[in-house]
Parts: structure tokens; C-alpha cells; sequence
């Protein structure tokens, strides 16, 4: 049995958005490292009734902060002064804003980085976590220190999820899906996406899951190429499992992917894949093993990629069935937080 001063307390810190896959990561780490013993969690975030819900169900302490600008000088105070107060062993941060915003201190300072991010907000760290090996190179090369960064992937929300029906959304029933996940941002290359869509002669529906600040330009694009009918926009969805289970395909365009957790997810459902050789992406795929992997930006290579799965649904099969045996080899929830769990110990002042 764990004694009290066995017990290692973790405080995981994220100023990031109300949605993303960094937030949602965040969210589920702390939740499932939880159940660990031996390890106290704490969360140190933006106010979010969700993200505050499945922390209270879960047994975690949650303190909520603004995380703004230097305007924000007595939230911030509040933020270290509460940090410090709760003494943690070590203190796992997640992304710029919340890196750069805690100090060192007398404990562990751990970065997560899911992403090739500017290093001057990580370098007053004493550890690094990449999630991608190519990112832990880039944190090497960048002149960390190599026995101090550590590669450890994500895991996703393993969650069995019943399939929606396949006309959600207005579709027309008989029509094979596409889907799509990600912040409608220009790295994420949705606009080449619904490009190789309209050049296809598969007359399949996209659907398109997320939110941001390209979404009108993809809207306008949509209706300029007469996709109207054929490109559904979701929103952010909460479902992804029950999404990955009714489509006949998974599609990542990315022109920047650090991990591109929603390729694990995809894998994780068994849902066929296409995706863009961004960094993430190309790393993880085995083309024509466990996914298929087109050029960046390629309109035409990427939607006879999709046409060719759509059209060859025993490939497609192969693929996904494939892609569920890496997964469960290198990404499942167990095998992950079993890493972060000897990380910790290992760490630990």
C-alpha cells in the first residue's frame, strides 16, 4: 500500500482554448493518470464547466485562471503564488502560454510539446516531452539536452461508441463519407481537401468536424466549387469515436502536423486513412501498410487517394485493421500512462 509520502503530486498546467487536441489530450491525461496510485493530479487551466466536470468526476483539484496578457499581472501572481503553495513534486506544461508563464521553482518543470514550437518559451525547463520522435530531434538539435528529453505519444479516448447513422447531417443515404477533424486553420489544408473533393468523380460527402478562423473562406470555397450539398460543416464534435465508426474514410490534409493525434484515433476506430506527408503524419504512417500518405498540398494525388480506397473496400479494410494493431503496439492508454507514470517516478526530487 502507497503511504502519504510515497505519494508523487503532479500539477498540469494549460492556458490553451475551450477546444483543440491539445485541450482535449490535457483533459484525458489527467483524468486517466488519476486512477494511477502512487500519483496526486492537479489542474491549473482556463475556467471550462466541461473540462471542470470530468476533473470533479475524476477526484482532481482544478484552479482556474485567466492565463492572459501582461495586463493580467495580479492573475498571473495568483497563478504562481497558488503553484507555489501547492508544493508539487513536479509540474507538466502544456504548450507556449503555459510554459512560459511558470517559473522555475522546487520541482520538476516537465514541457509537453506537440508541435515544432519557438523554443525561448521552453528553455527554462529541466524536462522536455515530445510526442513525435521528430520533435524530440528538433528539441536535440535545438541544443537541449538528450538525456532530458523524453519521447512519449499520445493516447486517445478509448470509449466504445455505437456508429451514427449514415444520413446524419442531410446525407443522402447510399453515399459514401469522408471525414475530417481539426481546427479550421490554414495549417490544417481543408481547402485542399474540398479542391480534391470537387475533382473526384465519386460524388461522396465531406463531413467536416471543428471550428476556426478559416471557416468562412472554406464556406465560400465550398459554394464557389457548388459543394454545397456535398460538404457538411459539424462544428466541433464531441463524438469523434461514433464519427470514425459511420465513415468510409478519414482524411488529414495538414501542411503542419506535429502528431496528428486524430491519425491514432482514426487507427484506434479502424477507420480507413489518407493523409498528407506533414511531420506528424509522416512519421507515424506506413504508406500503403496502415494508411496512405499523399504530398503536401497535391490536389490531385490526394483525391485519387481517396478515390482508390472508396473504391477497393478490402484495401481500405486491410489499412484500418492495420493501423488497429499499431495501435494497440504503441499508443493504447495503457502502454502511454504506464510511460508517464516510470517518467514521474523517475524524475521525482
Amino acid at each position: 500500500m502507497t503511504s502519504k509520502n510515497d505519494i508523487i503530486k503532479v500539477a498540469h498546467v494549460l492556458a490553451g482554448a475551450a477546444q483543440g487536441g491539445a485541450e482535449n489530450f490535457y483533459t484525458r491525461a489527467v483524468c486517466e493518470l488519476a486512477k494511477e496510485p502512487g500519483l496526486e493530479q492537479s489542474a491549473y487551466t482556463r475556467p471550462h464547466p466541461q473540462r471542470q466536470q470530468a476533473f470533479a468526476s475524476a477526484n482532481v483539484e482544478v484552479h482556474t485562471f485567466k492565463f492572459g496578457s501582461v495586463a493580467h499581472i495580479i492573475d498571473r501572481y495568483r497563478y504562481q503564488r497558488a503553484l507555489k503553495q501547492a508544493k508539487p513534486d513536479i509540474v507538466l506544461t502544456y504548450m507556449n502560454r503555459a510554459t512560459s508563464l511558470t517559473p522555475s521553482g522546487d520541482y520538476q518543470l516537465v514541457a509537453r510539446l506537440g508541435h515544432y514550437y519557438d523554443l525561448k518559451y521552453y528553455r527554462h525547463c529541466d524536462y522536455w516531452i515530445g510526442i513525435t520522435k521528430g520533435i524530440c530531434d528538433y528539441l536535440i538539435g535545438a541544443g537541449l539536452p538528450a538525456d532530458r528529453v523524453v519521447h512519449i505519444p499520445n493516447f486517445v479516448n478509448e470509449t466504445q461508441s455505437e456508429p451514427l447513422a449514415k444520413t446524419s447531417f442531410d446525407t443522402p443515404k447510399g453515399v459514401p463519407i469522408i471525414f475530417a477533424l481539426g481546427r479550421l486553420h490554414e495549417h490544417k489544408g481543408f481547402d485542399i481537401l474540398i479542391r480534391a473533393l470537387a475533382s473526384m468523380e465519386t460524388q461522396a460527402v465531406l463531413w467536416l468536424a471543428g471550428d476556426g478562423p478559416e471557416k468562412d473562406s472554406l464556406q465560400q470555397l465550398t459554394q464557389k466549387l457548388g459543394l454545397n450539398d456535398r460538404v457538411k460543416f459539424l462544428g466541433w464534435q464531441t463524438n469523434v469515436n461514433s464519427l470514425m465508426k459511420t465513415v468510409d474514410l478519414f482524411v488529414c490534409p495538414s501542411r503542419h502536423e506535429g502528431l496528428g493525434s486524430i491519425i491514432i484515433e482514426a487507427w484506434f476506430n479502424q477507420c480507413p486513412m489518407v493523409a498528407t506527408a506533414s511531420q506528424g503524419p509522416k512519421e507515424l504512417i506506413r504508406d500503403g501498410v496502415n494508411g496512405l500518405v499523399t504530398p503536401i498540398d497535391d490536389v490531385s494525388r490526394l483525391a485519387s487517394a481517396m478515390a482508390s480506397l472508396l473504391a477497393d473496400p478490402g484495401k481500405a479494410t486491410q489499412l484500418a485493421r492495420a493501423g488497429y494493431r499499431e495501435y494497440q503496439q504503441h499508443y493504447s492508454r495503457d502502454r502511454i500512462i504506464k510511460q508517464y507514470t516510470e517518467f514521474f517516478k523517475k524524475i521525482a526530487k
